[in-house]
């Protein structure tokens, strides 16, 4: 019974992305992005079809696993775009920085005046690293690392509906500028997101994603 349920979860969710791939380029919002959108239809249907989590979780792993090759695989515009990449490194170097230290400030700030616990603002102050980072992490500053992992995944889900639309709101159209808000703010989702616009655009939010949980890792123990 486990493997049955586990290939229709596999072929549900890939046809559901890709469903929402079409959707997305028909009707372009920050509701019908790939992540949002996908997820929100695979949910609706699971509950309908009375399908728990620990079903869906066999099939979790699998495609889980493949995250590591589709991460690696960002390392292709990188290296394709190093030069460029190179060009801007003192542009990009003080963005990443102070996009890094505004998101941790801003949200520790928030979460301060909304009077939250320590252990919630201090699993907060990790939001826009990656899963592993956040959760190792969390742990040196007394946090919950469930409560990071939830507010990792959040955030990157937010940052991939409304970031390329803010950018473009707010004009900012140069692909180093995107790529590498999004990569700082809403690592792997927003890398996704943006990669679909360009390979710089991709090179850049791949670059930042990984360093600015690097740079993450170091800042926030040292400032609690």
């Amino acid at each position: 019974m486990v493997i049955p349920v586990t290939a229709a979860s596999i072929f549900l969710t890939v046809g559901v992305y890709l469903l929402s791939r079409k959707v997305g380029k028909r009707f372009p919002s920050p509701f019908t992005t790939p992540v949002f959108f996908s997820t929100t239809i695979l949910i609706c249907i699971f509950l309908l079809g009375g399908v728990s989590y620990e079903q869906y979780e066999p099939a979790k792993e699998i495609m889980t696993y493949l995250l590591g090759p589709a991460t690696a695989a960002l390392a292709v515009p990188l290296y394709k775009n190093r030069k460029l990449i190179m060009e801007y490194s003192l542009i990009w170097g003080a963005g990443l920085i102070l996009g890094s230290l505004a998101a941790i400030l801003s949200i520790t700030a928030i979460a301060k005046l909304s009077g939250l616990s320590d252990s919630i603002v201090a699993s907060l102050t990790v939001k826009s690293a990656t899963v592993p980072i956040a959760v190792e992490t969390t742990t040196l500053i007394n946090g919950d690392p469930s409560l990071a992992a939830a507010f990792v995944v959040a955030t990157g889900t937010i940052g991939g509906m409304l970031g390329p639309w803010l950018l473009t709101r707010l004009n900012i159209s140069h692909p180093v500028s995107r790529g590498l808000s999004m990569g700082t703010i809403a690592h792997g989702q927003g890398t996704a997101e943006i990669a679909r616009e360009g390979q710089l655009q991709g090179a850049m939010a791949g670059t930042a994603m990984g360093l600015a949980a690097i740079f993450i890792s170091i800042v926030v123990p040292l400032l609690f």
